[in-house]
């Protein structure tokens, strides 16, 4: 699997360390040309404001919401996504909602479907004010989502690249695999078995055995 990282700002390089040690193949992108090459995108923390303006500025704004992978976003990556920039993931967020640069702290998150939890990174983090019907939770602090899914989407509000844990890495890079999944194809050009209506011809091997 090719990752990518979008590196014109922010944690683009843990998030590559993060993604190797699973066994990805994570590159960084500063181009638009570079998505057409790519099985999944990471959007990383940073500046969200700078970070829109340097998307804008290489094209590459346009170029995300023409990719039709996954694409994990986290912190501000979670804002470049939502309904009030990109559009690409049905949230809305407030900026520096848990506290400016000063307020940063780590905390105990309940993380669905596992009974560990996981540690989260908050630095200067966005909060979700609304997400829509079809938005799952995948982790919460004191009752919030901090993390979620949308379709092919999973953003979270803090950094998972900062810890150790890789959990957040691995959901992201299992619907990566689902995502290149080759489809499973009926026998022959319709769906019948060999022989069959639909189906490709039967071999001489497959008529004896059936006249025994």
């Amino acid at each position: 699997m090719k990752i990518g990282v979008l590196a014109v700002q922010g944690n683009f390089r843990e998030h590559i360390q993060m993604l190797r040690r699973l066994g990805a193949d994570a590159v960084e992108v500063r181009k638009p040309e570079q998505l057409a090459e790519l099985d999944g995108l990471v959007v990383p923390g940073g500046e969200s404001t700078t970070f829109m303006r340097l998307m804008r500025l290489y094209g590459l704004d346009e170029a995300l919401r023409r990719f039709q992978g996954p694409v994990l976003g986290t912190c501000a990556g979670m804002i470049v996504l939502d309904r009030d920039h990109l559009g690409l993931v049905d949230i809305a967020v407030d900026r520096n909602a848990y506290g400016r640069q000063v307020a940063s702290f780590e905390a105990d998150l309940a993380l669905d479907g596992d009974e560990r939890p996981l540690r989260g990174v908050f630095i200067r983090a966005p909060r979700v004010r609304e997400a829509g019907p079809d938005v799952q939770m995948l982790a919460e602090l004191d009752g919030e989502p901090v993390a979620l899914r949308d379709g092919r989407f999973v953003v979270t509000s803090f950094h998972p690249e900062l810890t150790d844990d890789t959990r957040i890495h691995e959901r992201f890079l299992e619907l990566v695999k689902e995502a290149v999944k080759p489809p499973v194809r009926a026998s022959g050009p319709g769906k019948g078995a060999p022989g069959e209506p639909g189906g490709c011809p039967a071999t001489e091997e497959e008529l004896y055995v059936r006249s025994q």
